[in-house]
């Protein structure tokens, strides 16, 4: 899916702004009144795009379970009506139903990707009311997982089955734009580089709607043209190809044209490949520093937050660090729009988080069940594809996109888990124009020898909790057991990379003798840590977890969120963000480990 921007043929509108927003009291109300279709009765003013649970000073609009209903009004000129007009949603947490003029126009399920239809039979000039309902239940069969339950008090509940705040509502920006009645629906774009002759081709494809000629053009950051092409498909060589490189990013630009239409892709020309025990970037062992991360900012919460990607993103340099994962969803296009233009490596992951009902058991929420029971397990798989679908098809031009991850800690063991995850290793190759390499992100109470994917991963990430989780105060036996659990993954001869590693640390707490939830225990932490991961050679990367403190659901174990991070939620460092960055301005992005 292209992401929309204005050229010559497209006008482009931003419907972000104070929308009107109301609460079901009670389940279905909204159709039984006709909501969709009228100005919603006594509505509460709401910010578009965010996250509606912390915007007003409201426990019931906090932890709301069912639905909610936004509503604004769109003044669409006569011009706009003579083209093609599309609605667009960036993201709806978790499941949307859109009305134009009391029309559903369309439905969605899953909050993290986009998704867009054409309108122009629903709309007309002058005033038209857009209705967006939107659930925020979870369960067994959505992406993340959880469960319905009802409390004491005989309250209904989302139960989370994962370790971060469940924020609901439109988290990314609607628009509507144009496009001429004959135009491009789709653009594909891969690269060959011949590093001898310091040249790259790229491949284009073209996916086009009506009837006309079509042409590709090819220029630098300078604005000069290097190349073009005619047809729906076909090569460009670029001589003296400047490449996309880790914190020094080079984007063309691919100009794409059909009759009137014309759509432009900002694209890095770069290379991955895995080989051995290294990830080579441009054919170069390529070395992860980073984090974890998640989309949490207050007051906004999961909601795009252009501000503090900008200064995450510098801070990330400040450290020395080169990369994140997308835990554990899709992270907004802007965000790694972003990324292709400073040079961030982005581990690219799907929602697919808390499959596994065997870490339930009260400690985020949810019951403790067989994850792959027929009756009370999981039931995500077709939707689970569908996610990789789509989130192939929006990323799949990216040059920081450099791993697909299918899932974070799912239950990877046993004939069932075979049967679920080995299928989406494939899919996702198939889908892939680039083939990046296909990783799952391993849960630490997985062994090496249960490990069911750990044959066709390209990249083994781990989450390992040694000193934290397992061995908690004891960094000797902590280090002790992490050594030795390293020497078995190391035997099979692929990169390692440390994708979550950390340690609850309340900002200000400190103590002469280390001690947990101290700032100078996170030191010693981390310095352990990475002592083991540089005396192992399979090792080619570290994400610590996290890159700043989040919201969480509450619980006896979370202090108003988790406090693993580096940072605090209003990013400023604790001891331990000075004791990475001291290490990781030491170690270079590439040949690290030769």
């Amino acid at each position: 899916m292209l992401y929309p921007v204005m050229t010559k043929s497209r006008m482009l509108f931003d419907l972000s702004g104070i929308w009107a927003f109301r609460m079901e009291q009670e389940e279905g109300e909204g159709e039984r009144e006709g909501w969709a279709g009228k100005p919603l009765p006594n509505p509460m003013t709401m910010a578009v795009p965010a996250s509606y649970n912390d915007l007003k000073a409201c426990a019931e609009l906090r932890d709301y379970h069912g639905t909610v209903y936004y509503q604004t009004t769109v003044r669409l000129a006569k011009a706009m009506l003579e083209e093609r007009l599309v609605l667009r949603c960036g993201a709806v947490t978790h499941h949307a139903k859109v009305y134009l003029n009391g029309q559903l126009v369309m439905t969605h399920r899953g909050g993290f990707l986009p998704f867009e239809a054409e309108v122009s039979g629903f709309v007309k000039e002058g005033d038209n009311l857009l209705t967006i309902a939107v659930s925020n239940l979870i369960d067994h069969s959505t992406l993340p997982v959880g469960e319905q339950q009802t409390t004491p008090s005989g309250e209904a509940r989302n139960a989370t089955n994962f370790d971060f705040f469940n924020y609901a509502g439109i988290n990314r920006p609607v628009k509507l734009y144009t496009t001429p009645q004959d135009y491009i629906a789709d653009v594909t774009v891969t690269s060959d580089v011949d590093f001898e002759k310091g040249s790259a081709t790229l491949h284009y494809a073209l996916s086009t709607l009506g009837e006309g000629e079509a042409r590709v053009e090819v220029y630098d950051e300078a604005g000069q043209l290097v190349g073009r092409s005619e047809g729906k498909t076909g090569d460009v060589t670029i001589e003296k190809v400047h490449l996309w490189q880790p914190l020094d990013a080079y984007l063309y630009e691919v100009r794409a044209y059909y009759e009137r239409d014309e759509y432009i892709l900002p694209y890095g020309i770069r290379t991955v490949r895995v080989e051995g025990r290294h990830f080579l970037i441009n054919e170069r062992p390529f070395y992860f520093k980073g984090y974890g991360k998640h989309e949490d900012t207050y007051p906004n919460g999961r909601g795009l937050n252009e501000a503090m990607n900008v200064k995450d993103l510098a801070l990330l340099k400040w450290q020395g660090a080169n990369s994140f994962r997308t835990s554990h969803y899709p992270y907004s296009e802007e965000m790694l729009r972003l990324c292709d233009r400073e040079g961030i490596v982005v581990i690219d992951e799907c929602p697919a988080v808390g499959l596994n009902l065997r870490m339930g058991g009260g400690f985020f929420g949810a019951t403790q069940s067989p994850t792959f029971d027929p009756e009370k397990g999981i039931k995500t798989g077709e939707h689970h594809k569908e996610v990789l679908r789509d989130l192939v098809a929006r990323d799949k031009n990216l040059a920081c996109v450099v791993i697909w991850s299918i899932a974070n800690e799912p239950d990877s063991t046993g004939k069932e888990a075979a049967d679920y995850f080995l299928p989406l290793f494939k899919l996702v190759k198939e889908l892939d124009p680039q083939k990046r390499p296909c990783t799952l992100v391993n849960v630490q109470m997985v062994s090496f020898e249960q490990e069911v994917t750990k044959e066709v991963a390209d990249v083994i990430c781990l989450n390992r909790y040694y000193g934290w989780y397992e061995c908690g105060g004891d960094l000797k036996s902590a280090e002790k057991q992490l050594r030795a659990e390293l020497e078995k993954w190391s035997t099979l001869n692929k990169p390692i990379i440390f994708t979550e590693f950390g340690a609850d640390t309340v900002a200000g707490f400190h103590d002469a003798t280390p001690v947990m939830f101290t700032e100078e225990y996170q030191v010693d932490y981390y310095e352990m840590n990475t002592r083991v991961f540089d005396e192992f050679p399979a090792v080619q990367g570290e994400q610590v977890w996290n890159f700043a403190d989040f919201a969480t659901s509450q619980g006896v174990v979370r202090v108003q969120g988790n406090k693993k991070g580096l940072f605090t939620r209003d990013r400023k460092p604790k001891m331990a963000a000075h004791f990475m960055r001291k290490r990781w301005l030491s170690i270079p992005n590439f040949e690290y480990k030769k």
